[in-house]
Formats: structure tokens, C-alpha cells, sequence
């Protein structure tokens, strides 16, 4: 006799499943940690893997491969829609509550609080849950494509001044494309417009630096666990508070609000872009605070509760929505 599983238990088993996985690594990197394998200089030495070859090739291969047709949706409109109103109330809330704060403390909060797991969470979640990871596409080419390359402007302008260097104008305008994140994902994209097809002889090395992309950032995240204090404790909580709901409640009812009233989206998409805002923090963010030393217990903390917090909204919206 056949046993057949509800379709809803087999989503919830879908979306635990990419937690699982993510949280096992992390596991790896704070078991290394507290046992004296891995310590502070090598959560660095991942840290700049990371960010300096590993990501940049990840992204490449991502957006080099992606569907433009897809890529460039309606639900590209509801998604960026969702980020910016979102984006808009933390800085007002931060700016009432928390008072003025310097701008690389906003920018990293800012990320915490509209930069979704699209990744290393999200493509797993697409494939099990929205039956396609391409769903991924859009969201991906706003983060990487606008928001990564804005903030780290922002930042590296930021660190200049702090610095006492000045920038010419054709640094400022250059600022985006001296960092290697971005200089990959832009080659990804005019190589995917202009349709050129590399051989796998050049694919396949390229792929296995992509590969250490993940694997680096959680264990980098792990040993962070481990080393620093434990989450919620310091001067960031109050800050934590405010980027966490907005994260996960606040961001996905805006895109189901401006999806479902604004633009009238089908079901499928009305579903994909509530999912999708509900992802938690993504890992980078952390990677990107730890590169400019810049509130990085706050985005360590975002990443580990939105990350928990987000597993019973992201189960209700894909089991009610669909």
C-alpha cells in the first residue's frame, strides 16, 4: 500500500529542508571554533575568500546563465517595489528611534533589513517550493545588480572620508566597479545580453571557485557564533528589533499587498514574490560588514534570528497563498 503525502507536508518538508542544510555548515564553523580549529584570523582569511574570488565567480555563473525573459518580469516591478517602501520605513523608524546615525551604520541596516537570502536559502526554497528556481532571477538582479554596487559606494565613500582621502568625481562614478562583487555579476550580465557561450573548459574552473562562495560565508558565520557575544546582546539590540520585523513580516506584506492590489498578479507570482521577500537576511551582508568593519554583530544577529524567524511565515505563505 501507497502512502501518498499531503501537498502541504511536502512543502513544509521543502522549506526545512534548505534551512537544514544551511544550518549544518554554520554547525561546521562554530564546532571549529569552539574547539580550537578555526579562529578569528581564519574567519577573516574566509571572509576575503569570499568576498574577493568565491562570490564574484558565483555571481558571474548565476546571472551568465539566467533567462532574461525572466529576469526582467512584472514581479522584477512588485519585488523592487517592496524593497524600496521597506527600505524607506527603516530608515524613518531608525531615524525616530534610534536617532541620526553615521551613514555606513544605515547602509548595513538598511541591507539587513530588504536584502533576502536569495542564494545559498533561496534557490533551494525556488526549486522545492515554487517548483523554479529561475523565480530567483529578478530579486537576484536588484540586489546584486543595484543594491550591492550602491552600498558599497556608499561605503567606500564613507571610509574614504573617514580616511581623509578625497575622491574625484571619476572615482566616485568608478567606485562600483572596483569591487570584485560587482565586477562579476556586471561581466555576467553583458555576457548573458550579448549571448556568448564559453566553453566548459573555462565554465568548469570558474564553477569550482563559485562553489566555495557558501560554504566560506557560513562558516565564516559559525565561528563569528562562537567567538563573538552571543546574539541579541550589545548596543546593536535595539537596532535588531527593528530590522528583524521589518524583515520578515513587514517586507513579504508589502510585496503580497502591492502584488495582489496594486498590480493584480497571478497566483503563481503573487505567490513567488511573498516567498521571496520573506527569505531571511542573506549571509553576504555579514560578508560585506566584516569587509568594511561596520555594525557587524548587528548583521550577524539579523541573519541568525530573521533566519529562524522567517521558517513559519514562509511556511503559512506558501501553504495559504497556493
Amino acid at each position: 500500500m501507497i502512502v501518498q503525502q499531503s501537498p502541504r507536508l511536502t512543502l513544509v518538508q521543502a522549506a526545512l529542508s534548505g534551512y537544514l542544510t544551511i544550518w549544518s555548515v554554520i554547525a561546521v564553523g562554530w564546532l571549529a571554533a569552539h574547539v580550537r580549529i578555526l579562529d578569528e584570523a581564519h574567519r577573516r582569511m574566509l571572509s576575503r575568500l569570499a568576498f574577493t574570488l568565491a562570490s564574484p565567480a558565483l555571481l558571474f555563473s548565476l546571472v551568465a546563465r539566467a533567462d532574461l525573459s525572466h529576469l526582467f518580469s512584472g514581479t522584477l516591478i512588485v519585488s523592487a517595489l517592496a524593497v524600496a517602501i521597506s527600505a524607506a520605513v527603516y530608515l524613518g523608524l531608525a531615524r525616530a528611534w534610534l536617532g541620526r546615525g553615521d551613514l555606513p551604520g544605515r547602509v548595513v541596516g538598511t541591507l539587513c533589513s530588504v536584502y533576502t537570502n536569495a542564494g545559498n536559502l533561496g534557490l533551494p526554497i525556488a526549486a522545492y517550493v515554487l517548483g523554479d528556481m529561475t523565480w530567483m532571477a529578478p530579486i537576484m538582479l536588484i540586489q546584486i545588480g543595484v543594491m550591492q554596487p550602491a552600498a558599497m559606494a556608499l561605503l567606500d565613500l564613507a571610509a574614504a572620508r573617514r580616511d581623509g582621502r578625497r575622491l574625484s568625481w571619476s572615482r566616485y562614478l568608478t567606485l562600483p566597479l572596483r569591487n570584485p562583487i560587482t565586477v562579476g555579476t556586471l561581466a555576467g550580465l553583458c555576457l548573458n545580453a550579448l549571448r556568448i557561450t564559453l566553453p566548459d573548459v573555462l565554465w568548469q574552473p570558474i564553477d569550482m571557485v563559485g562553489g566555495v562562495a557558501v560554504p566560506a560565508m557560513l562558516i565564516a558565520f559559525g565561528i563569528s557564533l562562537r567567538l563573538d557575544p552571543l546574539p541579541g546582546r550589545g548596543p546593536h539590540a535595539r537596532e535588531l528589533a527593528l530590522v528583524t520585523p521589518i524583515k520578515v513580516i513587514l517586507h513579504p506584506a508589502i510585496a503580497l499587498a502591492v502584488g495582489a492590489w496594486v498590480f493584480g498578479l497571478e497566483p503563481s507570482d503573487l505567490l513567488a514574490v511573498t516567498v521571496i521577500a520573506a527569505l531571511p537576511t542573506a549571509q553576504n551582508i555579514y560578508l560585506i560588514s566584516s569587509r568594511y568593519h561596520v555594525r557587524t554583530l548587528l548583521a550577524r544577529d539579523a541573519i541568525f534570528v530573521s533566519t529562524l524567524a522567517s521558517i513559519p511565515v514562509i511556511v503559512a505563505a506558501s501553504t495559504w497563498l497556493r
